[in-house]
C-alpha cells in the first residue's frame, strides 16, 4: 500500500468527489438493508392474519421507494467516484509524460520502448482499477458488512455469532493469498512489458525480418512469450480458483448454520418467521463483502505492483537539468567559446574529446570534418547538452552554458541529427513542429530552401501527405530534407546540422548548401559533413582526429598542408567521383 503514497496530491485534489461518492455509497447500503426489514414486517403480518391489501400496497410502495433511492444514489456514487478515478488516471499518465520528457536520453538508451508502453498503458490501467473499484470494494466491504452484522445483532446475537463464526478463516485466507498474489503480479507485468517490446520490435523490423527470411524465428520468439505470459496469467488464475471456492465455501457454512439453527429458533418462536427471513437476507448480503473483498484484494495487489514500477521510473532523477536561479530569459546570439573541453568515454577508454579550444563568432560558418569515431556527433551533444559538458568547458555569448535554461539553449539551436525523426503524422505538421502557428508561405519556404518543395508537391495530397511512422514513406534522403526544413522554420541564431545531408545526392546537396548560404547570413552555422561540396563553401574548417583538433584553418591552407585533411579530401573525392559515374 506504501505504492500508493505517490498520488496523495491526486486524492487530496479529488477528495470531494471521493467522499460525496462514500456518503452515497454509505447511503446505498442502508438502503438495502432496510428492504428486508420492510420483508420481515409484511410476513410477521401474514403470519399473524393481520395483512390488508391497504398495508400489502404500502410495503410495495416502501420498496418501491427504498429501490428508487438506492438507483439514484447508486448513479451519483459510481459517477463520483469512478469520474475522480478516470480524472486521476489522466493526471497520472500526464504526470509520467511529463516525467519521460525530462529524463536524459541516456536514460532511454537503456530503457527498452515496449517496457514504457507497457507502464503508459497497462500499469495505470491497474493504478486506475485499483482507485475506482478496489477503493469502492474495500470500503463497500467495511461498511455492508458492519451494518448486516449489526441488523443481524439487532435480531438475535447468538445466532449472529455462530453465522460469524467462519469469518476469522476468511481473514487468515485472505491474508495469505494477498502476499502469494503480489510478487506474483510483479512477475506477470515484467512478462507484459517484454511481450511488448517483442511485439514493437518485430514490426519496427518487419522488412529486415522478411528480408533475411526469418518469420518463422520471430513467431516462435513471441510464441515464447506468449506463453510464459499464459502461464503466468493461468497461475495467478488457479490462485483465485481456490480463493473463491474458499470464500463460497465458508459463506455456505454459515448459511447451513443459521438455517438449522434459526429454523429451530423459529420453531421454539425465540424468532418470529419475519425475523428469520430477515436474517437470511441479511445472511446473502454478508456474503457480497466476502466475494468483494477478494475482488479488491484482487485490483488493490495488481495495482500496487503497477504503482510500484511507475514510482520506479519517477524516482529516476534526470542527469541534465536546469540549475536553479537562471535568468537568461531571451534567445542567444551565437557566440560559442569551447575552452579546456574534455570529456572521459565512462568505460575506462580513451576520452571521446580531449582538451578542445574553439572560438567560434557570431555568425562564422564552421565546418567541422574527421573520420567515423573522432567525436563530431559528441561536440554537437555537448553543445545542445544531450550530452552534460564538464562545468566551464562552454561558453555562449559569453554565458557558462550550465547558467542558460535548456529551454532558451534549444529553442537558440536548430539542431538536425545523423538521424532524423519523422512523426507518423503529415509532411506539413512535421515540418511545423518546432513552430506550430507557422504560416503556409514560411513552411513552403523552408522546404523550397530544403530542396524538397517539389518532390512534396509531386505527392497526392501534397504538403496534407501522411509519411507513416519515423516516416517510413520517404526516402533516406527526403526524411533528411524535412528534418532540416524544419529547423529552419524556426529561424534559431545557432544552426548544427550533424552530417545532415549523408543521403542527399550531390546535386541536390550543392542546391540546398546554396540556398543554405542566404538562410545562414548573420547565423553561426556548425556543420559536420564528410561530403566536398560544404568544405569548398566554408569559412573555418577543424579537423578532429581520436577526440582532438589536428588541424583547423580554411580549404585552401589545410588542403596545402598535406595532412589528414588533404588525405580525408582526397579519398571523399574519388568516391564522389565513383558515385556521379
Amino acid at each position: 500500500m506504501k505504492s500508493f503514497k505517490t498520488l496523495k496530491e491526486d486524492l487530496i485534489k479529488n477528495r470531494w468527489r471521493i467522499l460525496i461518492g462514500l456518503a452515497a455509497l454509505l447511503i446505498v447500503d442502508v438502503l438495502q438493508l432496510l428492504i428486508p426489514r420492510v420483508v420481515k414486517h409484511a410476513i410477521d403480518d401474514f403470519t399473524a392474519g393481520e395483512v390488508s391489501s391497504s398495508r400489502l400496497l404500502i410495503y410495495g410502495i416502501e420498496i418501491l421507494v427504498l429501490a428508487l433511492g438506492i438507483g439514484g444514489f447508486r448513479y451519483v456514487w459510481r459517477y463520483l467516484l469512478l469520474g475522480a478515478s478516470r480524472r486521476m488516471e489522466k493526471a497520472l499518465r500526464d504526470r509520467f509524460f511529463l516525467h519521460l520528457q525530462t529524463l536524459s536520453s541516456s536514460y532511454f538508451s537503456r530503457t527498452k520502448t515496449g517496457d514504457l508502453m507497457a507502464h503508459a498503458i497497462n500499469d495505470i490501467e491497474s493504478v486506475r482499477m485499483a482507485m475506482a473499484l478496489g477503493l469502492v470494494f474495500i470500503v463497500d466491504t467495511i461498511i455492508l458488512g458492519i451494518l448486516t452484522i449489526f441488523f443481524m445483532v439487532y435480531i438475535h446475537p447468538l445466532l449472529t455469532l455462530y453465522a460469524v463464526l467462519p469469518m476469522p478463516l476468511v481473514t487468515v485466507i485472505t491474508l495469505v493469498f494477498s502476499r502469494t498474489i503480489h510478487g506474483r503480479y510483479e512477475a506477470l507485468q515484467k512478462t507484459f512489458s517484454q511481450l511488448t517490446e517483442r511485439v514493437r520490435e518485430s514490426i519496427a523490423g518487419i522488412r529486415v525480418v522478411k528480408a533475411y527470411v526469418q518469420e518463422e524465428v520471430e513467431r516462435e520468439k513471441l510464441s515464447r512469450l506468449s506463453r510464459d505470459y499464459i502461464k503466468q496469467n493461468v497461475g495467478i488464475t488457479r490462485i483465485w480458483g481456490m480463493f473463491f471456492p474458499l470464500l463460497l465455501f465458508l459463506s455456505n457454512l454459515s448459511m447451513a448454520l443459521v438455517l438449522y439453527l434459526g429454523g429451530k429458533l423459529t420453531i421454539l418462536q425465540s424468532i418470529s418467521t419475519g425475523d428469520f427471513v430477515a436474517f437470511m437476507s441479511y445472511l446473502g448480503m454478508l456474503a457480497w463483502p466476502m466475494m468483494a473483498l477478494g475482488w479488491a484484494i484482487n485490483m488493490i495487489q495488481r495495482g500496487a505492483a503497477s504503482m510500484g514500477r511507475l514510482n520506479r521510473i519517477f524516482g529516476e532523477a534526470p542527469e541534465i537539468s536546469d540549475a536553479p536561479g537562471l535568468t537568461v530569459s531571451g534567445p542567444l546570439k551565437g557566440r560559442i567559446e569551447i575552452r579546456g573541453l574534455t570529456l572521459p568515454s565512462g568505460n575506462g577508454g580513451s576520452p571521446l574529446l580531449e582538451d578542445i579550444h574553439l572560438d567560434i563568432r557570431e555568425g562564422e560558418k564552421l565546418v567541422v570534418v574527421g573520420r567515423t569515431g573522432a567525436g563530431k556527433t559528441v561536440l554537437c551533444h555537448l553543445l545542445v547538452r544531450i550530452l552534460e559538458p564538464p562545468q566551464g568547458s562552454i561558453r555562449i555569448d559569453e554565458t557558462e552554458i550550465h547558467r542558460i535554461p535548456l529551454r532558451v539553449l534549444r529553442g537558440s539551436i536548430g539542431y538536425v541529427p545523423q538521424d532524423t525523426f519523422l512523426f507518423s503524422d503529415t509532411i506539413r505538421e512535421n515540418i511545423a513542429f518546432g513552430k506550430l502557428h507557422a504560416r503556409e508561405e514560411e513552411i513552403e519556404e523552408a522546404a523550397r530552401i530544403a530542396q524538397i518543395y517539389d518532390e512534396i508537391m509531386g505527392f497526392p495530397a501534397g504538403m496534407n501527405t501522411v509519411i507513416g511512422e519515423k516516416g517510413i514513406t520517404l526516402s533516406g534522403g527526403q526524411r533528411q530534407r524535412v528534418a532540416i526544413a524544419r529547423a529552419m522554420l524556426m529561424s534559431p541564431p545557432i544552426f548544427i546540422l550533424d552530417d545532415s545531408l549523408s543521403s542527399v545526392d550531390i546535386q541536390t546537396e550543392e542546391r540546398i548548401l546554396e540556398g543554405l548560404e542566404k538562410f545562414l547570413k548573420g547565423k553561426t552555422s556548425i556543420l559536420v559533413t564528410h561530403r566536398i561540396a560544404p568544405l569548398r563553401r566554408a569559412e573555418r574548417i577543424i579537423v578532429l582526429e581520436n577526440g582532438r583538433v589536428a588541424e583547423e584553418g580554411d580549404h585552401q591552407s589545410l588542403l596545402s598542408k598535406g595532412g589528414i585533411y588533404t588525405k580525408l579530401y582526397w579519398e571523399r573525392q574519388m568516391e564522389e567521383e565513383l558515385e556521379r559515374e
